[in-house]
């Protein structure tokens, strides 16, 4: 499996106009924005319209075990999912994430399918697509703009520089934004303060947008985003800075999610992009909530493994939105389950010589990283299905190995995946038992009530999801809490930004690490979006690049002048 192949396939696919993908997904030609002919925007509007009143299908949700470097094929299986269903006559919607541009260039690549299960056309998906990354870029540095042109102006709102909370952002990875110092060299360039940059993914703006479900809750939610505090803790918002409007204007189209179609066409909504291991990481709720009225089985994601992005599509995402998922899949491979046996120092992003042999006994001790996620996932009362999404490297020992385990674990199903390599017909099995799965009863539930204090919620949340024995909290994490406690907004949900790579906070440890200590680094008030970022120990808001990023192999062909290295 490689980016060639991925190309090839995704040559090979003769695609609908977007007209047509719309009417198959139920939804009027007339009502679409276009952009070209394979892409276009749905009106929001429709869920308060035409959509109204309509019942819902049932929501899958895809997730993972802790990942690798690599990839696993959760977006795979999400694209294939839904395509096998509409193969087996079942009408199915795949909504996924639009990918970062910090990933594409940096280590991992594309994140929207591959093989013969991936959304096309390709290069939009990974660059530009409809430009809501980039409003979302412009609305949130706006704010950052007018905070500190008010702390210019003589500081009519009397912000504390010291406890401003409000990040600038941008879309691609800059290690050397992490943490910078502005306004210097003169009071005419404006206050000299310290500050950092994020990336979009993990803005407050992004998440705002992913579970934005009006343009009036879009407008709202703009006006509660606490920019910081004054010295006497009094929040300061986007509302005071008289911004807020300003930013809902740039951010209005963007609501709106887009349409594409998978390699064999079936409609497919490409929509937000919250990182998982720093924000809530899921699509948006407009596009799942549209998926569901226009579908029988909407097939969603979360980022990450499901101790993150599952976590909080349930705390944070359901719990908002009143979404309830029918059925949760759990994705693994036979090469992620190697690494969290803990005998491989495997930090690339292609596959290793070791990796690649057959090893039983890694694959068995790796076993209990799935083992754990499972656990995990039966937390939140819904019926798993366990899905080992196959290499060509697997042996069929090692697939036994999954198994057998698999079936100890005392899930609704189980079942192998071939939909890269094969299509919707690769995506039978996995069908057949997601359909068998959600005839059961779902009582979906969350980790913890909101009226516990926050420290209470991130020791919940750290001891029964990730394993934690202990929890510990910096001088400034706990100034942190007291301050968001006494502005009334202890009552909001946690959103922990921790390393995806391990159960814990430390990379290095794989598998289902135990006894370890979590320290926690700093919370961040995010009561636009509905959450509190807790940061853990290690943890960076803005990536870096590798020491050789993939954009380095990006260019244009100069014979056919198309964009060449990117899948």
């Amino acid at each position: 499996m490689s980016y060639s192949y991925d190309l090839r396939t995704a040559s090979e696919v003769k695609l609908k106009d977007i007209d047509d993908v719309a009417k198959k997904a139920g939804i009027s030609p007339k009502s679409l924005t276009k952009y070209g002919n394979y892409i276009a925007k749905v009106p929001v509007d429709l869920l308060s319209g035409p959509l109204k009143g309509k019942k819902d299908g049932k929501l899958i949700l895809i997730t993972s075990i802790t990942p690798t470097h690599l990839g696993e094929g959760k977006t795979v299986n999400t694209i294939g999912l839904s395509m096998a269903l509409n193969k087996m006559g079942r009408k199915s919607i795949a909504c996924i994430r639009q990918p970062s541009l910090g990933p594409i260039f940096g280590m991992k690549g594309g994140a929207a399918g591959g093989g013969y299960s991936q959304v096309l056309p390709a290069e939009p998906v990974d660059l530009h697509l409809t430009g809501d990354s980039h409003a979302v870029t412009v609305a949130q540095n706006l704010c950052a703009a007018f905070l500190d042109n008010s702390l210019f102006w003589d500081n009519p709102l009397g912000i504390d520089k010291d406890w401003v909370s409000w990040m600038r952002v941008t879309e691609v990875s800059d290690r050397a934004l992490r943490n910078v110092s502005i306004g210097g060299g003169g009071k005419l360039n404006g206050v000299n303060r310290k500050t950092n940059y994020a990336i979009t993914p993990s803005g407050e703006c992004m998440g705002i947008l992913s579970l934005a479900e009006s343009m009036k809750d879009l407008r709202a939610r703009l006006g509660r985003v606490v920019v910081g505090f004054t010295k006497s803790k009094k929040p300061i918002t986007a509302e005071n800075l008289k911004v807020a409007g300003a930013m809902a204007v740039l951010m209005r189209t963007a609501l709106n999610p887009n349409l594409m179609q998978t390699s064999e066409n079936t409609p497919c909504f490409v929509h937000t992009g919250a990182f998982a291991n720093v924000s809530h990481g899921s699509s948006s709720v407009v596009a799942d909530k549209l998926s569901l009225k226009l579908s029988e089985f909407t097939v969603t994601e979360s980022g990450f493994g499901v101790d993150l992005g599952a976590e909080k599509f349930f705390d944070i995402k359901c719990r908002q939105s009143g979404i309830k998922p029918s059925v949760a899949v759990i994705n693994c491979s036979v090469r992620a389950l190697k690494v969290h046996s803990g005998d491989f120092d495997f930090k690339g992003a292609s596959m290793t010589a070791d990796l690649r042999k057959e090893n039983l006994s890694a694959v068995d001790r790796g076993c209990s990283n799935l083992e754990k996620q499972v656990e995990n996932l039966k937390m939140f009362g819904v019926p798993v299905v366990v899905c080992l999404n196959r290499f060509e490297t697997d042996t069929m020992k090692e697939i036994d190995v999954v198994l057998k385990r698999a079936q100890a674990l005392n899930v609704q199903g189980i079942a192998v995946s071939e939909v890269y390599k094969l299509g919707s017909k690769g995506g039978a099995e996995l069908a057949k038992a997601v359909i068998k799965a959600s005839q059961q009863e779902s009582k979906p539930r969350f980790l913890y009530p909101l009226d516990i204090n926050l420290r209470g919620k991130i020791e919940r949340v750290a001891k029964s999801m990730y394993g934690a024995s202990e929890t510990r909290f910096t001088e400034e994490a706990q100034e942190g809490i007291n301050m968001i406690e006494a502005a009334g907004l202890g009552n909001l949900p946690v959103c922990m930004a921790k390393t995806h790579l391990s159960l814990s906070n430390n990379s290095a440890k794989k598998g289902r690490p135990r006894g370890f200590k979590l320290e926690i680094e700093g919370v961040d008030v995010m009561a636009g979006a509905g959450y509190v970022v807790v940061r853990c120990e290690g943890v960076n808001l803005m990536p870096g690049l590798p020491k050789r990023p993939r954009g380095e192999g990006v260019d244009i062909d100069p014979k056919t002048f198309e964009t060449k290295g990117l899948l």
